[in-house]
């Protein structure tokens, strides 16, 4: 068993005590883990098993991301990874820093998560209208 107190029996985080914001935050992390499992093996099955990816050229792309079901699922494996990934870093910056630079570090954090969500979003939303194979 580890001497950790926050570490639970499988030396994972455990869930912290009460409610709020890092109960919150501990179920969507595991959620999102679960949700980038399944669309992060969906997705390489369908661009490396399913389809040839000799053939994946930026007309390809297109073809695909014409569909909205598919930018859906991209986008939500985008809103996955973000979320997951900078809530994870910022469990690691509260675990070895304190005060002001905590702080600090976190809130860019936040920011660096937003933009890249955001500019995710745009590739997204108007790239589909720009590549090859539209109508």
């Amino acid at each position: 068993m580890s001497t950790n107190r926050q570490l639970g029996r499988s030396g994972s985080r455990a869930r912290p005590a009460g409610g709020g914001f890092e109960l919150a935050i501990w179920y969507l992390m595991r959620l999102t883990g679960l949700g980038l499992f399944v669309l992060a093996i969906s997705h390489f099955l369908i661009t490396h098993v399913l389809w040839d990816p000799v053939i994946q050229d930026a007309k390809w792309i297109g073809e695909r991301w014409a569909n909205l079901s598919v930018r859906t699922a991209d986008w939500l494996m985008l809103t996955f990874v973000i979320f997951h990934a900078f809530m994870g870093l910022r469990i690691i910056v509260g675990d070895y820093t304190r005060g002001g630079l905590r702080t600090v570090i976190t809130m860019a954090l936040y920011l660096l998560a937003i933009v890249l969500f955001v500019m995710g979003t745009i590739v997204l939303v108007t790239v589909p209208r720009i590549l090859p194979g539209q109508t």
